[in-house]
């Protein structure tokens, strides 16, 4: 979960739901699974779901930063999460640390 850095009228932080970024290339079933996978809890509210292009500029960019030995490379609130296939439980772990703070 992040904290927006806005304030409710109460003056509380205003919480928003944490951003997954998914570099993804193409013929790859981990990178199938991986974005269904999230496009699930992102429509559920759970989190906010970013797909990049291996091949775009975003892409390479965040593949030069973070050289991924396969893909899907997932970033949680822009910080290297995973590779490969998609950690569940891990995730599973960080979403609800968040949701209790």
């Amino acid at each position: 979960m992040n904290i927006s850095g806005k304030t409710h009228a109460d003056g509380a932080p205003v919480v928003t739901s944490p951003t997954v970024t998914v570099v993804v290339t193409t013929a790859c079933h981990l990178c199938h699974d991986a974005v269904g996978e999230l496009a699930e809890r992102a429509a559920q509210g759970e989190l906010e779901l970013n797909v990049v292009s291996a091949e775009s500029g975003d892409g390479q960019a965040l593949t030069a930063e973070h050289r991924p030995a396969i893909f899907p490379l997932v970033l949680l609130d822009g910080q290297y999460f995973s590779v490969g296939r998609l950690p569940r439980r891990k995730l599973d772990k960080l979403l609800a640390a968040g949701k209790a703070r």
